[in-house]
């Protein structure tokens, strides 16, 4: 192991998880010049999340780039992720201008293929230390703030330091509660479960997400030919499912519009999910920690953001910090303007999101947006751009796009969709 010239350190950073934002993170930071220890609690190279959607939205497509993973993923199957929403207005269908260029677009595929596949590709990173099997038990504190970590490993207990530790280890994050982070917890009144199927067909070959107000449910296809398939019930049905799971799973995909084929498919895994998961805003930073991916910000599953935002957040804080961690600047305003960029560019999504989760059916604002872009092409792209996260919601709900989707409805003449007015006045 080669130590950095700085004493006291073992590394300049640490990080805990190394999954797809902790791995993308060391990879970033090591190319900055930045040693980095990427500790896994498993010792499986192969390890990968499970329950997810297995989406990477177009918002991680330059992070994808600049860690040089997009050859690797084609190659892989990677699918690439175009959408169409089922309202009761009808299907919303993105479709590139007739003579502008095609739409952006982010990956499709399954986590059992993706992480140990940016895994392996941060373990070749020169200045990147894996280290599997090592599971953080506690922090090293001096003078008010984190310089390091306690980790149990196969050889017993150990201690490693380093000027910042980083969080990259999901929703229920150790380090956040070792460090104290203050954190929000927010109801999210649907449950959900999903299945992978071969062989099953959907129309145009693309993804499709059901908006049922208040169910929901998705089919995204992957690599390999392998379709996740997912339902997010209101809690209100949940005894039902408790009951016969597998008969109430099937029996409501039957039942979406335009359902996809199930029964001549063939499923090849469990239906696995869960009926609790809040969604979780923790502060990202605290005085030498910071927390990216689902250790920061957990938002609702329906979506399909969390790979997307794993990514950005990596990205942004390698950005931020990388010259401070290696004694090159001052760590604490660095920390200080990742977690500005953290909220600037997600606490509106998320605000959203925790809103959506109550299981209520749309709000004006919503059937204003929604409705137009089943009935127009250019709302549809604008739709597009805010569902792969290309474009935050002031820009999304600008008194242009609302204007514009208030003329769409009106031109329809269909069911009484609300005027900008109304959905300005009413949400």
């Amino acid at each position: 192991m080669t130590k950095p010239e700085s004493a006291g350190h073992d590394y300049d950073v640490v990080i805990s998880g190394a999954s797809l934002a902790g791995s993308a993170a060391a990879i970033l930071l090591a190319r900055r010049g930045v040693r980095v220890a990427l500790l896994e609690r498993r010792s499986d190279p192969e390890a990968y999340k499970v329950l997810c959607t297995h989406s990477l939205t177009a918002n991680a497509h330059p992070v994808l780039d600049e860690l040089g993973l997009i050859p690797a993923l084609e190659k892989a199957g990677a699918l690439h992720n175009d959408a169409r929403w089922y309202t009761r207005w009808g299907w919303i269908e993105p479709r590139a201008a007739p003579s502008g260029p095609e739409l952006p677009y982010g990956y499709n595929i399954r986590r059992s293929t993706l992480d140990p596949l940016i895994r392996s590709h941060a373990a070749q990173t020169p200045g990147v230390d894996l280290l599997l099997g090592h599971q953080v038990t506690g922090l090293v504190r001096e003078a008010g703030r984190t310089s390091g970590v306690c980790a149990s490993t196969p050889q017993g207990g150990r201690e490693i330091r380093a000027r910042l530790v980083v969080g990259a280890d999901g929703k229920n994050s150790a380090v956040a509660k070792f460090a104290e982070v203050p954190a929000r917890s927010y109801e999210n009144a649907r449950f959900g479960y999903l299945a992978h199927f071969r062989n099953l067909p959907l129309h145009g070959g693309i993804g499709q997400t059901w908006f049922l107000e208040p169910d929901m449910a998705y089919a995204f296809p992957n690599d390999g030919g392998v379709t996740v398939l997912a339902v997010l019930p209101d809690k209100k049905r949940l005894p039902a499912f408790r009951e016969d799971l597998e008969g109430s799973f099937l029996s409501f995909v039957r039942a979406l519009p335009e359902a996809p084929p199930i029964d001549s498919a063939e499923r090849i895994t469990k239906i696995i999910g869960t009926v609790d998961y809040p969604l979780i805003s923790r502060e990202p930073t605290a005085p030498g920690v910071a927390l990216i991916g689902d250790a920061a910000l957990t938002s609702d599953p329906l979506w399909g953001v969390g790979c997307g935002w794993a990514l950005q957040s990596a990205h942004w804080l390698a950005e931020a910090v990388a010259p401070a961690v290696t004694g090159r600047g001052d760590l604490d305003r660095s920390l200080a303007a990742y977690a500005r960029t953290h909220r600037r560019r997600l606490r509106g999504h998320q605000s959203l999101a925790v809103d959506y989760a109550k299981a209520r059916p749309f709000n004006p604002g919503e059937r204003l947006m929604f409705s137009a872009a089943a009935r127009d092409e250019s709302m549809a792209r604008h739709m597009y751009l805010f569902a792969a996260r290309l474009i935050g919601p002031l820009r999304f709900l600008n008194p242009m796009a609302l204007a514009k989707a208030s003329a769409v409805n009106i031109k329809h003449r269909g069911p009484a969709a609300p005027t900008a007015h109304q959905a300005h006045t009413e949400s």
